[in-house]
């Protein structure tokens, strides 16, 4: 065969334009399925930063609930509520240094150390609350000391009240 009778392979125009259509239907799609899922881990993630924060505040809570107890427990002579936080980081009634807290906690729920005291007899605080008004997605299955949470409809509904024992009961 001589170089005059091989055939060269015959070039077949190529229409970009009716790829690039498609290409930019295919992109539009994977952006609208990239949106829809980041959408949707987002509000996974915030339902589980609540959810830890409900666990925190209900752990604080308690905390401070134990505290006031003891502060109320171990009084010297009649007993007495604290009259303010600061009674339950260093107790002065007595010479040695007493502590029912180590240190005063924050609210998980609006980041703040400020909280809402629950007064009892004389002005002492026989409980805390948040502050916070947003609504709480955790509404059952309380322990025991704390099924009054299940009725609330705000987080400031959430009361940590230390209820002393009744004599003979």
């Amino acid at each position: 065969m001589s170089t005059s009778e091989i055939q060269k392979p015959r070039e077949i125009p190529i229409n970009l334009r009716h790829d690039e259509g498609f290409t930019y239907i295919g992109v539009l799609i994977v952006v609208a399925i990239l949106s829809v899922t980041m959408a949707s881990a987002g509000t996974i993630w915030r339902t589980t930063k609540q959810r830890e924060n409900e666990r925190e505040l209900i752990f604080v809570g308690d905390q401070y609930r134990r505290a006031i107890g003891q502060y109320y427990e171990r009084s010297p002579g009649a007993k007495q509520f604290p009259k303010s936080i600061d009674d339950l980081l260093f107790d002065r009634r007595y010479p040695n240094v007493q502590r029912y807290l180590r240190r005063p906690y924050s609210d998980p729920i609006t980041g703040k150390l400020e909280w809402g005291l629950v007064l009892g007899p004389g002005g002492g605080i026989v409980g805390v609350y948040s502050l916070s008004d947003k609504e709480p997605h955790k509404r059952a299955l309380f322990k025991e000391r704390d099924a009054g949470l299940t009725a609330a409809t705000r987080y400031s509904d959430w009361k940590f009240i230390y209820k002393p024992a009744t004599p003979g009961g």
